[in-house]
């Protein structure tokens, strides 16, 4: 690689000094005399033009009409010479518009191609095909003989094609125009797109509506499995929501209109071993707070859980509205008690750095890790749950007690005690849902309440009291709720889900897997 600077710093020729007059030309006149200057300066550039155009960056330039001065602790300096000089009076302060600070932008990313470092020299050619100009053209060809990387390569190539585009020869332009519709890119579809406004030639025009219909059809596979993928993240979500009210209201038949803050209580008691790895753990460290927060958010749900069904819920069986009321109430409670202890405002909980960052999968699909992170973890919840209720005596219990309470106490089962850990399950789930959610938004006191309303409508239509119906329900609205979406909006994708829910309720009362037994109707 160092052999690859060595031959591109040859091919460039000897570097020209900054002159008095380009830096006058590079301060001074209007934004489009600037950027030409600029462009110039950059094809041929030396140490001293770099920091001249790191000043500009940084707004600390001043000029008159006979030269500029570069500013530094209220003193001037020459800009070729580096001699502190005195700065006249009339001096005028470099003022740069949103055209001027992208075009420096892109003149600093010009002078990083000749880097050492591959990432560096891929980055610059990302920044200049977000600025494509005609006249970088020369460095660009320079860059190309000399890059030894595909990577880099590929993108240059396609920074010079970009920067045809706009070229004055319209036979240059159609070139481009053809060459850019083989790059299957969100990114050149818009540059396409914006040439296109301005496209006066026929010939040319046409080129560049062939190169954006080719793209569209190779892009329209990533829009659907995008679609796909954002409607199962959001299944898992509401999966993850539902799971614990699937136990406190499909097996228990307790409405609790407090599952939310439960789910709210997880993801502040995340936020909380944040805290704690920030302040008393290594930085190395950090990343694993996360990990910790698991059985932390579920322990303090359910013993929140287990307080609300021994302290309330126990003396309102059988009576659904006084418990209704009763959890609606200790909800407002505990969001009040959240915002005296963390203050009203959202809190920020971080992404560990392994769940950041995404997996590309097409030019226009990237599946963000922490999304598919939900989606892995609700899974293994739900493998966890499904394994406890079937296969372990706890499970047995509450089957038996939720099935028939009085023929499961007469066979020696404390059904309080039963009744107790069944209600702290189903709240501890809903506390590892809430750590989950504290890692794709803020975590506020209102969390649960953009969830609860859904949570209910999943374990419905599911079936009260069936998993696999739960995991149908959740999984089915999400994908459901994202392709209208696509083409209705959030608003009215949520007004069709819940009308859609409605007719179906009517259609299907007991969900999609009715319980099975003599006594269930068809």
């Amino acid at each position: 690689m160092q052999l690859a600077f060595l031959a591109l710093l040859m091919l460039a020729g000897p570097a020209r000094a900054l002159t008095a007059d380009e830096a006058l030309a590079m301060a001074s006149g209007d934004a489009e005399s600037r950027i030409a200057a600029i462009n110039k300066a950059v094809a041929v550039a030396d140490e001293k033009t770099k920091a001249f155009l790191q000043a500009l960056v940084d707004e600390a330039v001043k000029f008159t009409d006979k030269q500029a001065y570069v500013m530094k602790d209220d003193k001037g300096f020459d800009p070729v010479t580096g001699a502190e000089v005195k700065v006249p009076a009339e001096a005028e302060d470099v003022v740069n518009n949103n055209l001027m600070r992208g075009a420096l932008d892109a003149a600093q990313a010009a002078l990083q191609l000749i880097s050492p470092d591959e990432a560096v020299r891929l980055e610059a050619a990302e920044a200049l095909f977000k600025e494509p100009d005609e006249s970088r053209v020369p460095l660009i060809e320079k860059a190309l003989a000399a890059e030894q990387s595909a990577k880099v390569k590929a993108k240059l190539m396609l920074v010079r094609d970009a920067s045809m585009l706009s070229s004055a020869d319209a036979a240059k332009r159609l070139a481009a125009a053809k060459a850019l519709g083989d790059n299957k890119n969100p990114d050149t579809k818009l540059l396409l797109n914006q040439r296109l406004a301005d496209e006066t030639d026929p010939q040319v025009k046409a080129a560049i509506q062939a190169s954006i219909a080719s793209i569209d059809g190779a892009l329209v596979w990533g829009d659907r499995l995008g679609v796909i993928f954002s409607g199962i993240s959001l299944g898992s979500v509401l999966l993850l929501a539902a799971l614990g009210l699937a136990i406190t209201y499909g097996l228990m038949g307790v409405i609790n209109m407090a599952h939310g803050e439960l789910m709210m209580i997880g993801a502040y008691a995340t936020y909380v071993m944040q805290g704690v790895f920030q302040r008393f753990l290594p930085e190395s460290m950090f990343g694993w707070y996360l990990v910790a927060a698991i059985p932390v958010s579920f322990m303090a749900s359910a013993l929140v859980g287990a307080v609300l069904e021994r302290g309330v819920i126990r003396f309102l069986y059988g009576r659904p509205l006084e418990t209704l009321l009763a959890t609606w109430g200790i909800s407002l409670m505990l969001q009040q008690l959240v915002r005296t202890i963390f203050g009203a405002q959202n809190v920020g909980v971080e992404n560990p750095g392994w769940m950041s960052g995404g997996l590309e999968v097409l030019s226009n699909l990237v599946l963000p890790w922490n999304r598919i992170g939900i989606i892995i973890f609700a899974g293994l919840v739900l493998a966890a749950m499904a394994w406890l209720i079937s296969r372990t005596r706890l499970g047995l219990f509450v089957r038996g007690v939720t099935q028939n309470r009085p023929i499961a106490s007469c066979m020696g089962v404390n059904t309080a005690r039963v009744d107790t850990y069944a209600f702290a399950l189903g709240s501890g789930i809903a506390g590892l849902a809430g750590c989950a959610l504290s890692q794709i938004g803020n975590v506020g006191p209102d969390l649960g309440q953009s969830y609860i309303v859904d949570s209910f409508m999943v374990v419905v239509m599911g079936g009260v009291g069936q998993l696999a119906g739960t995991v149908y329900a959740a999984l089915g609205l999400g994908v459901l709720n994202k392709f209208i979406e696509g083409w209705a909006g959030a608003v009215l994708a949520k007004i069709a889900i819940l009308v859609f829910i409605i007719v179906f309720i009517q259609k299907r009362p007991q969900g999609i897997f009715a319980i099975k037994g003599r006594s269930a109707e068809a």
